[in-house]
């Protein structure tokens, strides 16, 4: 898969939904680059302009080398917590059936 790329925005210390997501993607073998929000300022600032909330992991299609989601996200209503919610080019912490179907939706696992 050459025209896109799984980036995974997370910190460098744990938490719950990132083991989830970490454990998905190893499990089907899906190559993923990790950002960190808590060593990278912009980084930081677009997780918190994107979700409203510094939540982690916030999973994007990128172009290759790109820390931008391919396609614009559906935006989310103010306030509304982003957990789980398929927004087309980007999930924020989701349970693993969620994250499978997200996956499969965008071309990084078989239907």
């Amino acid at each position: 898969m050459t025209d896109k790329e799984l980036v995974m925005y997370n910190r460098t210390w744990g938490c719950p939904f990132a083991f989830i997501a970490t454990r998905v993607l190893h499990k089907y073998n899906i190559p993923y680059r990790e950002i960190y929000i808590d060593r990278d300022p912009q980084a930081r600032e677009r997780v918190l302009r994107w979700t409203g909330f510094l939540s982690i992991p916030t999973l994007v299609v990128a172009e290759p080398a790109s820390d931008l989601p391919l396609y614009e996200p559906t935006p989310l209503e103010k306030g509304r917590s982003p957990q789980g919610v398929n927004r087309g080019s980007m999930i924020t912490e989701p349970y693993e059936p969620q994250l499978v179907q997200w996956l499969k939706q965008n071309g990084f696992i078989a239907p």
